[in-house]
């Protein structure tokens, strides 16, 4: 039998005579002088995805510091336990460690991040347990739609806060207009949660470009990791492309633009989703790396500050690149972000031992974080609430490459650094 997390704390107060003892702690907890609330979170540490993680641990120690001290709620101190498990890059190990979360460590929240292998599954556990549950890092349809959501019904426990498709296409499009160089579109989708959600005939990528007076060329979704793109650059090349856009994981695009300059595809603008979002992929591609263009959710320019240490994007992207030697990414406002939104609801929330009272402050949030404002009663369906896309070109500078914002029309208040230059 699977008791639902609403009823957990109260089975187990009215029945802890019969409980082991680490159960009995457990149900006491909320007596004790410092009673303990537990987040669990989930990302993809490992495995292909891994990328999304690499800077959780910088931003979990410096969270786990900032709670030391404990977050009142009701004029009493909470001390806040952050128990953090890998995803593998692999769904079904995001759902596994998710329930070992909920049902196992008794987490009263439960966070993740970084695409819909990993948030969907989650979110998934979250719901079916009825455990409040906030979720980023993974474009809104994959995670709406994904997960079944009817419109106008949504979910009970599970909340998100990311950009759509419909942002990436503005940002993308605005971006395209910049330069005149063709109308036809390459376009490479796999077969997976965002690449079907991208790719998708009615509300993807294609009837917006065409919308907008561009041909697309999809040749249909292919399997991630995938070795041999040979079927789609003979396709892109008879219909004479200019751009490429998609949704991809970076293997896989590593594998394509070396096989499209083995076989003399050379497009002028590459717009890749994923892929092409990490110094660390774009470096290992060495000067092919120059000119790429992705979207950008997050960066330095960014003008948010963080609502738990009044940190500017700066700030933190640039104490990230100190501390780890390593260049910023754009996951790490997200994490961070994903953080302000828990503890700005474990303040207001009336009764931490209720989940449905935390969940009722969750979806209550008006808060200005790192990333943006977050609040769900702007839409654009339930359980979502938007941040702000513009699109960035990866500009050789001195010995690496930067991340420049180089169209912001969906999003004036981020500005633009560099101009778009075309792939040579």
């Amino acid at each position: 039998m699977t008791i639902k997390n609403p009823n957990r704390r109260r089975f187990l107060t009215g029945a802890t005579a019969m409980l082991a003892a680490p159960a009995v702690l457990r149900s006491t907890r909320a007596y004790a002088d410092n009673p303990v609330l537990r987040i669990g979170h989930v990302s993809p540490q490992t495995g292909p995805l891994a990328s999304f993680a690499e800077a959780d641990e910088y931003i979990l120690n410096g969270l786990q510091q900032m709670f030391a001290g404990g977050i009142e709620n009701n004029g009493k101190p909470w001390t806040i336990e952050v128990i953090s498990k890998d995803s593998q890059s692999n769904p079904n190990r995001a759902a596994e460690v998710a329930a070992d979360l909920i049902l196992g460590d008794e987490v009263d929240i439960i966070v993740a991040a970084s695409t819909p292998d990993t948030v969907n599954p989650v979110a998934d556990q979250a719901e079916i347990n009825e455990v409040p549950c906030v979720t980023t890092d993974c474009p809104w349809q994959p995670y709406f739609f994904g997960r079944n959501g009817v419109p106008g019904e949504g979910f009970q426990s599970t909340y998100h806060f990311f950009f759509g498709i419909e942002d990436w296409i503005a940002a993308t499009l605005d971006m395209w207009s910049k330069l005149d160089i063709g109308k036809n579109v390459a376009g490479l989708f796999p077969n997976d949660a965002d690449g079907n959600a991208f790719g998708d005939p009615e509300t993807g990528l294609p009837p917006a470009m065409t919308a907008a007076g561009y041909s697309i060329v999809d040749p249909g979704r292919y399997q991630p990791l995938s070795d041999d793109f040979s079927n789609q650059i003979a396709a892109f090349k008879e219909a004479d492309c200019t751009l490429v856009t998609g949704n991809m994981i970076a293997p896989d695009f590593a594998t394509f633009w070396s096989q499209a300059a083995q076989q003399g595809f050379n497009p002028k603008i590459v717009t890749i989703g994923k892929a092409l979002l990490f110094p660390s992929v774009i470096e290992g591609l060495g000067d092919r790396g120059d000119g790429l263009t992705t979207e950008v959710w997050w960066s330095p320019h960014h003008p948010f500050s963080s609502s738990l240490t009044g940190t500017t994007s700066r700030e933190l992207a640039e104490g990230y690149a100190a501390a780890s030697g390593r260049p910023w990414t754009q996951p790490i406002g997200f994490k961070h972000a994903l953080f302000e939104v828990v503890a700005d609801a474990i303040k207001r929330a009336e009764d931490l031992e209720d989940p449905e009272a935390i969940t009722a402050a969750i979806a209550s949030t008006d808060l200005n974080t790192i990333v943006g404002p977050v609040n769900w009663d702007t839409g654009p369906i339930n359980n979502v609430s938007k941040t702000p896309l513009v699109a960035g070109q990866w500009q050789k500078k001195g010995d690496g490459f930067e991340l420049e914002i180089v169209a912001n029309g969906p999003a004036s208040e981020i500005p633009i650094t560099a101009d778009l230059v075309p792939l040579s």
